[in-house]
């Protein structure tokens, strides 16, 4: 996952998570929002006590409500006033419970952190952890006594990189001889700054991963508590391009492949005839690579210079909109064609799509009008998921 991007940086993120052997829901639950209008991106981690349904319950009512309260701007102390009280009480009486980190950021790069009975956030800075300002809130009401908020605020820089979890990993090992209190937040902090000193330039997605994989490995493979672990990276963003379809009027082809051709960054063709435009007017030859390990037998692959691939387009996209759908922290990508594609997309922080409006009559349906042509449809499905899902910055051109 990951957030926006300003002229100075990236913000990737990555949530990983696991659950204990044979639950069928995660009691970890995390949310996220982008207002652009405002400039805002949230994120929220909630953990519900337990694990199974009903701590699953009790985090997604959290974070759903902290979303919420936060997305109006609510002081922080009375969106968890509201939280507290709205949490269901159990049948003997006792207090249901979930905690919840909210990260607030904006485009400016100031971050805002509030933070109930979760592990505490790190902030890696240079290699090393630095440690913002604290200050705490004081949650009102009789029944909240004691209860306070930990909140940081500060402005990231390029490079640095926040780590949030639930207590799923600084607890994982449990009673093991190894680790008899837990793995501990020491040692997961002396961990993170191993893998980042080892790979200063790993990405979100891996070393929350390792994280959440050596937490496991504590466990002997397998979880006792809901285990989650999230990234944030602050890093130089990565630029991509996908073209598919040809432009409306044949005399714009020329244009067209000069705004390809001066594209700084890693392209992507889908579609044969919008390869055949592209390698007419540069002059190049289009190699197909037989033998490709293709979902459901589609067309084969191509090879052009300067192009990190060329594919069938309507078919190959359907396909690649159904993997970013079902995409997951379990999820393993192959080696199949959409497959590729899906992993261009995810390693690449500023997505341009260009998409041509002539019309493919082979893949026209006949009943539907002309503002609903399939290649349009799949990618504005591809679009939103790349933006609410994974937080892309993608802009979509239509010639």
């Amino acid at each position: 996952m990951v957030t926006t991007t300003n002229d100075n940086y990236h913000i990737e993120i990555d949530v990983q998570q696991k659950r204990p052997k044979g639950e069928i829901a995660c009691g970890d639950v995390f949310q996220s929002s982008i207002i652009r209008e405002e400039g805002r991106t949230i994120m929220v981690l909630s953990d519900g006590i337990g694990h199974g349904i009903k701590a699953s319950v009790l985090a997604t009512l959290t974070a759903t409500m902290a979303l919420k309260y936060t997305k109006l701007h609510t002081k922080p102390q009375v969106a968890a006033k509201i939280i507290m009280e709205t949490l269901p009480k159990s049948s003997d009486g006792k207090e249901s419970y979930a905690t919840f980190t909210i990260i607030e950021l904006d485009n400016e790069g100031h971050v805002r952190i509030v933070n109930y009975d979760n592990p505490c956030i790190m902030v890696v800075r240079n290699g090393v952890l630095t440690q913002p300002k604290e200050y705490k809130l004081t949650i009102k009401g009789e029944e909240n006594q004691g209860k306070v908020l930990r909140c940081k605020e500060f402005n990231a820089r390029k490079e640095d990189r926040i780590i949030f979890m639930s207590d799923g990993v600084p607890e994982s090992g449990l009673g093991d001889k190894r680790f008899p209190l837990g793995w501990g937040m020491n040692k997961v902090e002396d961990f993170v700054l191993k893998q980042v000193a080892r790979m200063p330039d790993m990405s979100a997605t891996k070393l929350a991963r390792k994280i959440v994989n050596q937490a496991m490995m504590n466990d002997d493979f397998s979880v006792k508590d809901d285990t989650t672990c999230g990234v944030m990276y602050f890093r130089e963003p990565r630029n991509f391009m996908l073209i598919t379809g040809p432009p409306f009027y044949k005399m714009k082809d020329f244009d067209f492949v000069g705004r390809i051709q001066d594209f700084e960054g890693k392209k992507i063709i889908c579609g044969g005839t919008t390869a055949e435009i592209i390698a007419r007017e540069l002059d190049l030859s289009v190699e197909i690579q037989h033998g490709n390990k293709n979902l459901d037998t589609l067309p084969p692959s191509a090879k052009m210079e300067g192009f990190e691939m060329v594919t069938e387009g309507i078919l190959t996209l359907g396909k690649v909109e159904e993997i970013l759908e079902n995409y997951d922290s379990d999820t393993r990508l192959q080696d199949s064609t959409p497959e590729e594609i899906v992993k261009l997309l995810l390693q690449h922080d500023i997505i341009d799509i260009i998409v041509g409006t002539r019309i493919n009559w082979a893949h026209q349906d006949p009943d539907q009008p002309l503002e609903l042509e399939l290649r349009k449809f799949v990618i504005k499905r591809i679009v939103k998921i790349l933006v609410h899902k994974f937080f892309k910055k993608v802009k979509v051109e239509y010639v």
